[in-house]
């Protein structure tokens, strides 16, 4: 498929519908075949105006906060699979009520909200909430402190010397998630960590949520290692099993399109300024770190072509990222595309310095380009007072 970028704004996230299908259709593949549940976790992805697509592939989703709860009852039609690192007293009436599953972060919050979930499922039997722990198996290979639950003094999930013999009365699945953005191999020696800790409680538990992490539509992930290892888990402790992936699902399905507003020379570095923002629009590149791809450039330096460092709109120091080079040398004007710019971005973009948020648009099936958002002062405002 070739994608018309003169026909799309700038900047404009865009999603490619065909890609986006390519990955659903690999995911319900892999779920059909391992006979598990894959829902989308929507702090990956949370373009609303593609879940008509995703409902057609999943039959569920995660959310993390009262309002991911929302968007997905709103735009899936789902109950949602809810953790929520600590449950608010004015929340959690409308959490129940939105929500098939939730999972607590700690014994003491279950232990708060234990009574209000047994009165709600009484109230409700024809909906009631299936409840889950969260645990810590304190093993992750995940090398960033920042995306790693497990380094020490985690808030996230309860560790083995918490637990007792049983799980809690009425707690009925074990929740962990500790990848990212990893192969079946690193699920394979967390899954060891989890069950030499935990095994005898996973024996005691309906079902098993993995969390998300699993980048099974990246090219070369061992796919059937990974239904192996679910098709085990299911066999040896007679549970369900859930992956809630984010990344996978949105995987390489789209873009960030940008334009070259000035070039200067600093100091012998050719610097272009873009009319995106590293720092404001995708965060991840500063904070993982990592270098994204653009369409046409060579991802490092190349000896004797014209390179540059390119630098964001707002007036923090650090936003740049670089250096690029090109075939030819770029001019004011020129459009460049960023790769892989669609999961994990759109849901972490920030106004700082009023710098405008991209436009957000879908390359349908058939071709065409559907500008689905565009953002401006009132988008800027309506977030402060």
């Amino acid at each position: 498929m070739f994608i018309d970028f003169s026909k799309i704004p700038s900047p404009c996230f865009v999603l490619e519908e065909r890609l986006l299908r390519q990955n659903l259709q690999l995911i319900r593949n892999v779920m059909d075949e391992a006979e598990c549940q894959i829902i989308l976790a929507l702090k990956g992805f949370s373009m609303f105006s593609a879940f008509p697509i995703v409902k057609e592939y999943l039959p569920g989703a995660t959310a993390s906060s009262l309002i991911e709860i929302r968007l997905i009852n709103d735009y899936l039609g789902y109950q949602s699979h809810t953790y929520i690192p600590a449950y608010q007293d004015h929340e959690f009436e409308e959490v129940l009520t939105r929500s098939s599953h939730l999972t607590f972060n700690s014994l003491s919050q279950w232990e708060r909200f234990k009574e209000r979930v047994k009165a709600f499922n009484e109230a409700n039997p024809q909906k009631t909430v299936s409840c889950g722990i969260r645990v810590n198996p304190q093993y992750s290979e995940v090398e960033t402190d920042m995306y790693n639950p497990c380094v020490p003094g985690s808030r996230l999930g309860v560790t083995r010397d918490h637990f007792g013999e049983v799980l809690p009365d009425g707690i009925e699945g074990v929740h962990f998630h500790t990848l990212c953005e990893n192969d079946s191999d690193v699920l394979e020696r967390t899954l060891e960590a989890l069950e030499n800790r935990f095994g005898d409680l996973l024996h005691q538990a309906k079902w098993l949520n993995m969390g998300g992490g699993h980048l099974m539509t990246r090219e070369g992930y061992d796919i059937p290692k990974l239904i192996r290892l679910v098709k085990q888990l299911k066999q040896k402790y007679n549970l369900d099993v859930i992956l809630e992936p984010g990344s996978a699902i949105a995987w390489r399905t789209g873009y960030l399109t940008s334009t070259v507003l000035d070039i200067i020379n600093s100091q012998g570095i050719e610097v272009a300024i873009l009319d995106t923002s590293f720092a404001a629009h995708m965060p991840d590149t500063l904070e993982m770190p990592y270098k994204p791809r653009i369409l046409g450039a060579y991802q490092e330096p190349v000896v004797g072509k014209p390179t540059y460092r390119l630098g964001g709109m707002t007036c923090l120091a650090g936003d740049f990222m670089g250096d690029y080079s090109f075939d030819r040398p770029l001019e004011i004007g020129d459009q460049l595309v960023f790769d892989d710019m669609i999961h994990y971005t759109m849901v972490k973009t920030t106004t700082f310095n009023g710098v405008n948020l991209p436009s957000i648009g879908i390359w349908q099936i058939d071709d065409t380009f559907r500008l689905v958002k565009q953002y401006g002062y009132e988008s800027f405002k309506d977030r402060l007072s």
